[in-house]
């Protein structure tokens, strides 16, 4: 599953306001949102989604990277009772998931570079495609 828009889902605290302070021509703007580029905000938001989903993550089946969920089940049945899990959390916080991102109930996935599945993790041949196709150097530049 996959966090819509997620850094923009997030606000910025008052005190930091004018920290992404713009001034321009047109006048003085302020993010009142989180916007993409800064530093810091993928260990914000990966703060932010750590606490809500601690229970799940403890209990073992379920990982979040940021604004990735993954959830894994031994079962079709548990994994829809742990989808509906997520997803009650998700729905009082405002937390949108993207519907064309998701893949439920998938033996294999891809995720951050790799496959993912209940017996391995593997590189995904697809990010490494360009490299093998590359000639074998002939000198040593």
């Amino acid at each position: 599953m996959d966090c819509m828009k997620s850094f923009n889902q997030d606000g910025v605290k008052p005190n930091s306001m004018d920290l992404l302070r713009i001034i321009c021509q047109m006048g003085i703007y302020e993010y009142t949102r989180i916007p993409i580029g800064i530093k810091n905000a993928p260990a914000h938001f990966q703060s932010m989604m750590d606490p809500i989903f601690q229970e799940e993550i403890l209990e073992g089946w379920m990982l979040v990277y940021i604004d990735d969920i993954i959830i894994y089940s031994g079962t079709w049945e548990d994994h829809v009772q742990y989808i509906d899990r997520v997803l009650s959390k998700c729905i009082p916080i405002n937390l949108k998931i993207s519907l064309k991102k998701c893949n439920f109930g998938q033996q294999e996935l891809p995720a951050l570079g790799n496959k993912l599945s209940g017996l391995s993790l593997a590189i995904d041949q697809n990010n490494v495609a360009a490299v093998l196709q590359k000639p074998v150097p002939r000198n040593n530049k």
